[in-house]
């Protein structure tokens, strides 16, 4: 479409990486749509490197075409959105798999004031071989609950490729990554930054490719679920990490005095030993949950939070410092009570359940001091400001 056209309400974006089969029909469909309903809208097909004459076949159904070099879901769907001048953005995939005469229902939210709307397939209908049985009753429920659990919000079909947002909320949303990671970034910055989320029924019907999906269903899942989980860290590392180091440090304060008898169960040296790696390992995942935090807000996949940020304001490096010597002293003075206990045996046999209850603690302080001193000097290092612009 010329730019000296009005700019259209509505922009359809479509990546395409050799669709000849299909591209051409979803063209057709998507301008069908816009003219039933009277919308003004234009189609983008976002060309990430085809062969196949996909181009050529979807200028020729009326969409505009922009190359887009770097290859990846991410990024063709980023040059596509870029080119876009539609005050509304509507993304799917140029397959056939997704219903585009279902427009309408997506721009009449959109017109409502919501930023983003989501289609939901399980609501709108999934025909037969649309869906392979693992993605459809295992993959997308589970990682559909995953996403309402981790970001509390009611989305039924977290990853569903048919969605429609404003072009305002997809600048305040600030997007970073460049692959499949993208569709997940999406709905979850959405949701943290309090945008207005809902969602439309959709039908996903079997795509039309004469060959196997760009998606890898294991792959892919996984990248979507580990983006999730360490876009909340605090369910991935702070949660179980404080849970390890309650109980650890619970059941080495309950064994510290003398062996613990629980029915026929006892318990000794060697619980207190496992108690006490418990409370290392829940230390280095609850740093690392805010390590990564951190860092996820320096980098602009987070927006900033002021709770945290007030919480790290008394999280400084000479606090670090303090509170490390302080548990290395503690440590180093066990160490020194467990080598007086030797030395009243002559520096002999030991008993272990008795020294043991010195050399455990002691151990533990002195690694727990060695941790807090180290996560302090690297969590200011990363406070350090750097400059992409040399003087």
């Amino acid at each position: 479409m010329p730019e000296a056209d009005p700019a259209p309400e509505v922009t359809v974006v479509m990546p395409c990486l050799n669709e000849a089969r299909t591209v051409a029909g979803c063209i057709q469909e998507a301008r069908a749509a816009f003219a039933a309903a009277g919308l003004a809208g234009e189609v983008v097909i976002a060309d990430n490197g085809s062969t196949d004459g996909s181009p050529a076949l979807a200028r020729a159904a009326g969409a505009r075409v922009v190359p887009v070099a770097a290859k990846g879901y991410g990024h063709a769907l980023r040059g596509g959105i870029a080119a876009a001048r539609g005050r509304f953005i509507i993304m799917g995939d140029a397959d056939g798999s997704y219903d585009y005469s279902h427009l309408p229902r997506f721009v009449a939210r959109l017109r409502e004031g919501d930023d983003l709307v989501m289609g939901n397939r399980f609501l709108g209908g999934i025909r037969p071989g649309a869906m392979p049985w693992k993605n459809r009753y295992l993959g997308n429920p589970v990682l559909s609950f995953i996403g309402r659990l981790f970001f509390t919000t009611s989305i039924g079909d977290f990853h569903c490729g048919l969605r429609g947002f404003s072009a305002g909320a997809y600048q305040r949303l600030q997007l970073r990554t460049t692959g499949m990671e993208f569709a997940s970034e999406l709905v979850i910055k959405a949701v943290i930054l309090g945008l207005r989320v809902s969602e439309v029924p959709t039908v996903l019907r079997p795509d039309g490719r004469d060959r196997p999906p760009h998606l890898r269903p294991w792959r892919d899942g996984w990248r979507h679920l580990r983006f999730m989980l360490l876009f909340s860290p605090r369910w991935l590392f702070l949660y179980p990490g404080l849970t390890l180091m309650l109980a650890g440090l619970a059941v080495c304060l309950a064994l510290l005095p003398g062996p613990l008898a629980i029915g026929r169960v006892h318990f000794d040296v060697h619980t207190l030993l496992f108690a006490a790696l418990s409370v290392l390992i829940g230390f280095q995942a609850v740093s690392f949950a805010a390590l990564s935090k951190f860092f996820a807000i320096r980098a602009g996949l987070r927006p900033p939070e002021p709770r945290f940020e007030t919480l790290l304001r008394y999280v400084t490096l000479e606090w670090g410092l303090i509170s490390g010597a302080t548990l290395l002293v503690v440590g180093g003075l066990l160490w020194f009570g467990a080598v007086l206990t030797w030395g009243e045996r002559g520096f002999g046999p030991l008993q272990p359940a008795e020294t043991l209850r010195w050399v455990i603690p002691g151990a533990l302080c002195l690694t727990l001091g060695c941790q807090v001193v180290l996560t302090s000097f690297f969590l200011s290092v990363m406070r350090l400001d750097t400059r992409e612009d040399t003087p």
